[in-house]
């Protein structure tokens, strides 16, 4: 998974969302920085803030979790829990068609009006 893809698939979520394109960027790179070529990140890597950032990316769709149980020799469970690079679901909001909808094109026409434009006499 490409930072690239990453990056297309966030542009596609949280850029429609309001994110700007500069912390979208910033966003992917810490994404593939963590998951590298790798599809999964043991959860006790994260600190809190990046655990926030997972929790965010999972209600998006871009991240899911696993969790395992490993006997310990003392007869106790040891539970990994882990955070899964969902990368089919990014690679398809990567290909999605970012181009503006109709809508959008219709409420830059407001956004470019003076904000005087507004004020009735």
């Amino acid at each position: 998974m490409s930072v690239l893809e990453i990056e297309l698939a966030l542009k596609n979520t949280l850029g429609k969302k309001g994110m700007e394109c500069d912390d979208i960027q910033k966003l992917a790179e810490y994404v593939a920085g963590f998951f590298g070529y790798a599809g999964a990140v043991i959860d006790n890597r994260l600190a809190s803030e990046d655990r926030d950032i997972f929790y965010m990316l999972e209600e998006e769709g871009l991240l899911t979790t696993m969790e395992e149980e490993v006997h310990l020799k003392k007869g106790k469970m040891w539970r990994i829990h882990y955070w899964m690079l969902k990368t089919d679901q990014v690679s398809r909001l990567a290909q999605m068609d970012s181009g503006s909808s109709e809508e959008e094109e219709l409420l830059k026409i407001y956004e470019a009006l003076p904000s005087d434009a507004w004020g009735r006499d």
